[in-house]
C-alpha cells in the first residue's frame, strides 16, 4: 500500500506530517511523493491563511484525478475547527482532528469501510488535557538541519487568532526528553536543530524549567551541532536570554520575535501580552550586545479599525527599528475569533496596499541587512548545491543565505563574505569542520 502526505503551513506541521509519516511506515505502508499514484493520502491543513477551504478543495481533486481510488484523509488545524465542512468535500472519507492526528496510522482503516465520511476530533481541545507528542522534521535530504518540536498550544488570547482553538493548551516536551531526541539528530547527522513551538517562548517542564534552561542544558550537552530558536514572544523573551546567546556561539544570533502592529492603540484591541515599548528595548538589547544578530518579525495588516493613522504609527515604528526581515500577512476574518465579530473590518483593497507596503520596508530591510555582512567572517552550514548560482549555499549562523564555490554538503565553514546578489551573500571559505557523515538513521523514527 502506498501512502503520500501533503502538508500546509508551519513548521510544526510539517514536523507533525514525518511524524504522521511513520506512524503509515510502521503500519505497513510505503510513503510516496505527493502526486504519485496512492492508495492513502494524507492533507494535513493549516487555518492561518483565508483561503484554506479553496486550497484543501484543490488538493483533493488533484488527489482524485492521479488516484481516483485513495482514501483521503484531512487533518491538521483547518480540520479540527471546520471538520464538516471538511467532511462535505467530494472525496474526504476521514476527517481527523489535532489531538487524534497522532494515531492516524491506527484511524485509516475505519475510513475504508464506513459507508460515509468519519470525523474523529476532540471537540474544544481549550478544556482538555493533550498530551504532548514529539516530532522532528527536516528539509533536506543531506541531513543538515533539523526542526524538533519543543512545545504545542497556546494559552494566550490574541482577538485575532485561532490557534488555542485549533492546537489546545500549552504543553512542552519534558524536559529530561531532550538531550534523547537532540542525540539522535546529531548521530544521524543534522548539524543545526532549530526549537520550534506553537509558543515556544511558553516552554515548561514538568519540574518548572523554561526557556532559558533549556538552552542551558543543550549548550552544556557539547554536541557538534548549534541550535537556532524559531518564534518566540517579544514578552518571553527575557534579557536573561538575550544574554546567553550573546555569550554561547552554540546558540544562533537568530531572533524572530511577532510585532503584529507597531500602533499602542492596536496592539491593545489585539490583546497583544506587550507594549510597543517593550518591543523597541527588546531589539535594541538584542542588537547592542550582537550587532550581527539577525532579527525578524511578524506585522498582521488591516486589523479591524486599522485607520490610516495606526498604520502610519507601524510602518514608522518598523522603520525606526534595525530590524533584518518581516514576515507580513494581510488580516482575514476567523469565525471563533472577537476579531472578526466587529463592524469596523477594513476594505480588503486597503488590507493589501498597506500589504505591499510593508512587504516593500522588509525587502529594503533584508538587502540592508545582507550588505551590513560585506566584510566579515560568518559561519555557515552548507546545505545543498544550487546549480544556477554554480555553488553550494546554506545559511550562515545569523540566518544570512550565502553560496560559496567549494564545500559540501554537511559541512560547517567559516566564510569571508565578499559581495551580494540582492539578500543572496557570496564568499570564500576559509575552514571547514569537514563533511557531516550521517549514520543514516531516518529523522522520521524521531517523531513517535
Amino acid at each position: 500500500m502506498r501512502a503520500s502526505i501533503f502538508t500546509f503551513g508551519c513548521k510544526q506541521n510539517y514536523a507533525e506530517s514525518s511524524a504522521i509519516a511513520r506512524q503509515l511506515e510502521q503500519a505497513g505502508y510505503q510513503i510516496v511523493p505527493f502526486g504519485e499514484e496512492a492508495d492513502l493520502v494524507v492533507i494535513n491543513t493549516c487555518t492561518v491563511t483565508e483561503t484554506a477551504d479553496r486550497e484543501c478543495r484543490t488538493v483533493v481533486r488533484r488527489t482524485l484525478r492521479r488516484s481516483p481510488d485513495a482514501t483521503i484523509v484531512v487533518t491538521g488545524c483547518y480540520a479540527q475547527l471546520q471538520p464538516e465542512e471538511i467532511a462535505a468535500i467530494e472525496g474526504v472519507r476521514l476527517v481527523v482532528g489535532n489531538a487524534e492526528k497522532h494515531q492516524l496510522g491506527l484511524l485509516v482503516e475505519r475510513a475504508r469501510s464506513a459507508a460515509s465520511p468519519i470525523v474523529i476530533r476532540t471537540e474544544d481541545l481549550r478544556s482538555q488535557d493533550v498530551p504532548f507528542t514529539a516530532a522532528v522534521f527536516s528539509e533536506h535530504d543531506s541531513h543538515t538541519r533539523a526542526f524538533l518540536k519543543l512545545q504545542d498550544g497556546c494559552d494566550y488570547s490574541c482577538s485575532f487568532c485561532t490557534i488555542p482553538h485549533a492546537r489546545g493548551k500549552s504543553r512542552s516536551m519534558p524536559f529530561e526528553e531532550i538531550p534523547q531526541h537532540v542525540r539522535r539528530l546529531v548521530e544521524a547527522g543534522y548539524r543545526e536543530i532549530v526549537l520550534t513551538g506553537i509558543n515556544l517562548g511558553e516552554y515548561r517542564g514538568s519540574k518548572g524549567e523554561r526557556l532559558l534552561d533549556v538552552l542551558e542544558l543543550l549548550d552544556s550537552l557539547e554536541f557538534e551541532c548549534r541550535y537556532r530558536l524559531s518564534s518566540v514572544e517579544p514578552n518571553r523573551m527575557h534579557p536573561a536570554i538575550i544574554e546567553f546567546i550573546a555569550q554561547h556561539p552554540s546558540i544562533c544570533p537568530h531572533f524572530h520575535l511577532p510585532l503584529q502592529s507597531g500602533s499602542p492603540e492596536i496592539l491593545r484591541q489585539m490583546r497583544r501580552r506587550y507594549k510597543r515599548e517593550l518591543y523597541s528595548e527588546r531589539v535594541f538589547a538584542i542588537k547592542e550586545q550582537m550587532p550581527h544578530a539577525c532579527i525578524g518579525a511578524d506585522v498582521l495588516t488591516g486589523f479591524p479599525g486599522e485607520s490610516e493613522r495606526h498604520f502610519e504609527e507601524t510602518y514608522r515604528f518598523i522603520e525606526s527599528l534595525p530590524l533584518s526581515y518581516l514576515h507580513v500577512f494581510t488580516y482575514s476574518e476567523r469565525e471563533l475569533t472577537d476579531a472578526a465579530r466587529r463592524r469596523d473590518q477594513v476594505p480588503l483593497r486597503v488590507r493589501k496596499e498597506r500589504t505591499a507596503a510593508l512587504r516593500a520596508l522588509g525587502q529594503q530591510k533584508r538587502e540592508l541587512f545582507a550588505a551590513e555582512n560585506i566584510g566579515t567572517r560568518r559561519n555557515v552550514l552548507v546545505e545543498q548545491f544550487d546549480p544556477t548560482r554554480g555553488g553550494f549555499v546554506g545559511y550562515s549562523e545569523n540566518y544570512c543565505r550565502v553560496v560559496v564555490p567549494n564545500a559540501l554538503p554537511g559541512a560547517l565553514v567559516d566564510v569571508e563574505i565578499l559581495g551580494r546578489d540582492g539578500e543572496l551573500l557570496s564568499g570564500r571559505v576559509l575552514s571547514s569542520t569537514g563533511q557531516s557523515q550521517y549514520v543514516g538513521l531516518p529523522v522520521l523514527s524521531l517523531g513517535g
